[in-house]
């Protein structure tokens, strides 16, 4: 072996603890990226296949009643692949021993053969019979929320008729990848479920022998959505047509795209964190490690070596280090992808789960990698080789000590003498100290940005759950309902409080831009549900014009005065252009609002509505249920109560393993920078701390001298960490601003304190390690040592 190569093995093996912790930083980054990447990767890939397996659409458009004899129309449109059309209804469930209404979205099945588009992947049973009009196949998650098996029964109300339906089949479907029911915003698999049901029985039930209300279609590759969608609502215009959408905007599609857009959000901030860091700690090592060889290096280049080897030779030091942590790294982030990407799976339903993370993930991380940890050591490097071989074989110049500030200062006279030589070797060092800070503040903020979800999703369920609903259900009609529906939902058991809301279905267009949204309107008097601002609280109406969130104004680039176009794709459909009157800010989604009266002049209407929403009596539950399940004009029943717990329980899934992961890779960033710095100094000081020993201080002081050091930089890194945290929580929040979602910048103080407490938690385990070593101290070895 040539003789540097094994040098390079014995530092590595003397340097050991120092090298294992600068590869669990990098290792840390590397399984960041990794992880991230291959999540996103086995997410695009695992849909990609689902949607082409299954034939998922790639437009929808749903109308009041169209003749079979419009579907020719339809397949005739330019660029048109394949046309289905189908029947897709609401009905109200009624399931023994589940005394909450649950609602069941209907959709048909073709009477021969398997469907055309938006196949079924059954995970057990059959499709149905087209001669039996009970049987039905349900999607698997509400299935196993209520233990159904194949041959249960439930009862439905089915366009004003009970009727009782048998399960022969429990099927996933790519059009269903994230069930979300009328006004819901996560899965509520026990309350909402998709039933599967023959042409033919669907028909009879809602009258439409004949005739489809729903139809989907596959475009040719390369024809732009855009240009279909135009020729086909105009189409459909003639049978009631509600606009048709693109799959970009189909609903759990949108729900999967939203998520991997912060998969990709995560896996560019994050990791830059753990690698920045990852290069300073290679350069505090490998700069430090150059000082103390000045001699060797002069060796070296006495025998021959040249500048290029010498300098190789220091880097191979790093890139053997940063290979070990990408190793660690790769496998940590393979693992934790896959237990990621699995969660994933679960929470999208998928049949399968493709996770192959593509070499690019490793290979990106891996160079990322070893480039921070190459440049992090090039200024030491380039010292080293600098050196000419006299210079270097001649020990340094001892540098120019001064008495500071603190040892003509009074709380020098007050301090015991080891506590001051810990001040003056931190001062006398301001730029190493500094970066030692800065390493030890990076991991608080990491954990202080972790741990700020849990304040922005409380402080979300407050705004947006309690103090913007005050209802305890909403009720959504199958059509609009004059005002006297009020008054018969007022006579229910247990109603305390009414309120009737409209909501219309409207393209909004301003400009070169439009977007497909709902206006909702909403009575003078808000009681139940109110228009509110994050921070600013209730807000009241105008009697004309659009309120809108902001983020709705920033899509269609729209501000306060702009006259915005909308079509109204229901009803008489009328096309009124509408003056922004107010914009607020909101974190879900981007709502609409206008007074109710607004709107129904708006739709040439009289005080109708098609959402109702209730104060209840929790005494009079169970029978306010049993009369909803029962009522005709009903077809979606959401609790708030409910929205609340499937909201907290979908972040535990998701939010809360990522909060875990990152405290486990924040500690390993404490671990990391304060064992290294203890370590290094230990090293440097050894033959110092030999020599207090020998002159009688105690095993205690010199520990307290060594550590006391590591601990006051570790408490001044404190601040600074909340400090940086801060700002990267805010940064993170704007990062994550998506149409789905505004995450509220809100930290509280005792996340502060819990990044804090284990900040020191990790670094008093950093300082125990060393105290070992510091306890197994040979001091007749390291005074013999030549300094």
């Amino acid at each position: 072996m040539h003789p540097m190569n094994r040098k390079l093995l014995r530092d590595l093996w003397h340097l050991k603890g120092q090298v294992l912790a600068i590869a669990l930083v990098i290792a840390t980054g590397v399984g960041v990226m990794v992880q991230s990447l291959g999540a996103i990767q086995s997410l695009e890939a695992t849909a990609e296949a689902y949607y082409e397996r299954y034939r998922f659409a790639d437009v929808f458009a749903h109308v009041k009643r169209a003749p079979k004899s419009a579907v020719r129309k339809i397949a005739d449109i330019p660029g048109v692949q394949s046309v289905e059309p189908r029947i897709v209804e609401f009905a109200m469930l009624d399931i023994d021993g589940f005394n909450e209404p649950a609602t069941a979205l209907l959709s048909s099945l073709p009477e021969f053969g398997e469907p055309l588009l938006n196949r079924l992947a059954l995970q057990s049973g059959r499709l149905v019979d087209p001669s039996k009009p009970e049987e039905i196949v349900v999607n698997e998650k509400f299935a196993v929320a209520h233990g159904f098996k194949l041959g249960d029964s439930l009862s439905a109300v089915i366009n004003t008729q009970k009727r009782r339906l048998r399960i022969v089949g429990v099927a996933l479907s790519p059009e269903h990848t994230y069930p979300i029911g009328p006004g819901a915003l996560m899965p509520d698999d026990k309350r909402y479920g998709i039933f599967w049901m023959g042409e033919r029985a669907l028909a009879g039930a809602f009258d439409l022998d004949g005739a489809f209300n729903d139809v989907t279609l596959t475009i040719l590759p390369g024809v732009e959505p855009d240009s279909v969608i135009e020729r086909l609502d105009q189409v459909l215009d003639h049978y009631g047509g509600s606009g048709a959408f693109a799959r970009k905007d189909q609903i759990s599609n949108w729900f999967l795209m939203n998520e991997i857009d912060q998969l990709n959000t995560m896996a560019r901030l994050l990791p830059t964190i753990f690698l920045v860091v990852a290069a300073f700690l290679t350069n505090m090592v490998v700069d430090r490690l150059i000082a103390t060889e000045r001699g060797v290096i002069g060796l070296f280049k006495a025998f021959g070596y040249s500048n290029i080897e010498v300098g190789w030779h220091y880097i191979k030091l790093v890139v053997v280090i940063g290979l070990i942590g990408i190793v660690f790294g790769s496998l940590l982030g393979a693992g934790l992808g896959h237990f990621t990407t699995s969660i994933y799976a679960d929470l999208f339903s998928f049949p399968f789960l493709i996770f192959r993370p593509q070499p690019d993930s490793f290979l990106i991380a891996g160079g990322l990698s070893l480039l921070s940890a190459v440049i992090g050591t090039a200024s030491a490097v380039k010292r080293a080789v600098a050196l000419a071989p006299a210079e270097a074989m001649r020990s340094p110049a001892p540098p120019v000590f001064s008495r500071s500030f603190l040892a003509t200062s009074r709380l020098s006279r007050l301090l015991d003498q080891p506590t001051r030589m810990i001040f003056r070797q931190v001062f006398r060092w301001p730029v190493r100290s500094a970066m030692t800070v800065l390493g030890i503040a990076m991991a608080v903020s990491v954990l202080v940005m972790a741990m700020q979800w849990l304040d922005s999703i409380n402080r979300l369920i407050d705004v947006y759950f309690i103090a913007a609903q005050r209802q305890d259900v909403t009720v959504s009609l199958s059509e609009v309902r004059p005002p006297s529906v009020l008054r018969s939902f007022d006579n229910l058991p247990g109603v305390q409080a009414v309120e009737g809301q409209r909501d219309v279905d409207v393209r909004a267009h301003f400009g070169p831009r439009n977007k497909r949204l709902q206006i909702s309107g909403i009575p003078q008097t808000q009681g139940l549900f109110l228009v509110f601002e994050e921070d600013g609280g209730p807000i009241e109406l105008p009697p004309d014009g659009l309120v809108i969130s902001r983020k709705l104004a920033d899509i269609l680039k729209a501000d306060v005065g702009d006259r915005i176009t909308l079509e109204v794709l229901e009803g008489q459909r009328p096309t009124i252009e509408m003056p922004v009157v107010r914009i607020f800010d909101t974190y879900i989604g981007y709502p609409a609002y206008m007074r109710l009266e607004a709107v129904n002049r708006m739709m040439r209407e009289s005080g109708v509505v098609n959402t109702v929403h209730l104060k209840i009596d929790p005494k009079y539950s169970d029978r306010l249920f049993r009369k909803l399940k029962d009522t005709p004009y009903v077809s979606a029943v959401t609790l708030r109560q409910a929205a609340i717990d499937i909201f907290n329980d979908t972040m535990a899934k998701t939010i809360f393993v990522y909060i875990g992961i990152f405290a486990g890779f924040s500690a390993a960033l404490a671990v990391g920078v304060v064992y290294n710095s203890a370590r290094i100094s230990l090293s440097e000081r050894g033959r110092e701390l030999a020599t207090l020993r020998v002159i009688g201080f105690s095993r205690f002081e010199i520990s307290y001298i060594l550590l006391g050091q590591s601990l006051l930089l570790t408490l001044l890194a404190l601040p600074l960490g909340c400090v940086i945290g801060n700002r990267l929580a805010l940064g993170m929040v704007a990062a994550f601003d998506t149409e789905l979602f505004r995450i509220p910048a809100v930290i509280e103080p005792a996340t502060y304190g819990y990044a804090m407490l284990a900040t020191l938690a990790a670094a008093t385990v950093s300082a125990l390690l060393v105290r070992r070593r510091l306890d197994r101290l040979d001091l007749i070895a390291v005074l013999k040592t030549r300094e």
